[in-house]
């Protein structure tokens, strides 16, 4: 899920940044969080907002603490957090990319600029998508969504954090499934650059959603448990330690 927050003093626009963000993220099938603050004070009161958050939309001019400070204190911990400048004055562009803001947008050309930035910043944190043809018919998928695909019979189950979808036969907890029939070597291959693992005859785990390895098992951050065969095991474990690594 993509933790996004918007600081701004004005209440209109924190509104407005807010509601084309839920415009574009309802055609994205993207989970999301939004949280909005009136100042740069307000943002920066609770610690953990510092490195929280994935994206961040600052109004630059701010009474006291401005966004350009806000984002100077963000950086200071060395966060991934991609910085947004929201601003009615182009004079402060220059600023931004000292705090290496992704993008800087005028506040008069939200409805274009944002779905602009936004495409721009998934691409960036690399949120790709795959499409199958499902038995419901066609889906496009965020892969860091799927959390593994689980092959029984002839058919394949794509396990996905997805709530509220129709083309599903579960909806439990905000994940739905899909089915296909497609072999899981051949989903296994069209996965493979994402970081999805074989850690089973029967499972392709989305290494992004598994918390740890132990006694067989692989526990993921949904709370559910995927064995792994013995034989296996080493070479999982292996190629998990190799992935965590690299990130």
């Amino acid at each position: 899920m993509l933790q996004i927050a918007i600081c701004d003093d004005e209440q209109y626009y924190r509104e407005k940044i807010q509601s084309h963000l839920i415009q574009y993220f309802s055609q994205k099938n993207l989970e999301y969080s939004i949280h909005s603050y009136p100042s740069g004070e307000a943002f920066l009161s609770r610690q953990e907002n510092n490195i929280r958050y994935d994206i961040v939309f600052l109004d630059i001019s701010m009474k006291e603490l401005d966004g350009i400070q806000t984002a100077s204190q963000i950086r200071t911990f060395h966060s991934d957090t991609q910085l947004v400048f929201v601003t009615a004055f182009i004079d402060y562009a220059l600023e931004g990319y000292k705090v290496n803001a992704v993008r800087y947008i005028m506040k008069d050309t939200l409805e274009t600029a944002i779905p602009e930035c936004m495409d721009a910043i998934l691409q960036k944190m690399r949120l790709a998508q795959v499409t199958f043809s499902f038995m419901d018919g066609e889906a496009t998928l965020y892969t860091d969504n799927i959390l593994y695909v689980e092959s029984r019979g002839h058919k394949s189950f794509f396990h996905y954090m997805q709530p509220g979808t129709a083309n599903s036969i579960s909806a439990q907890s905000g994940v739905v499934i899909y089915q296909i029939y497609e072999k899981l070597d051949s989903i296994e291959q069209r996965l493979s650059d994402y970081g999805f693992l074989r850690i089973h005859k029967s499972y392709l785990a989305n290494m992004k959603h598994i918390r740890r390895l132990s006694g067989y098992i692989a526990s993921l951050d949904t709370g559910e448990e995927l064995p792994i065969p013995r034989q296996r095991y080493q070479t999982v474990r292996e190629l998990f330690v190799t992935y965590k690594g690299a990130l």
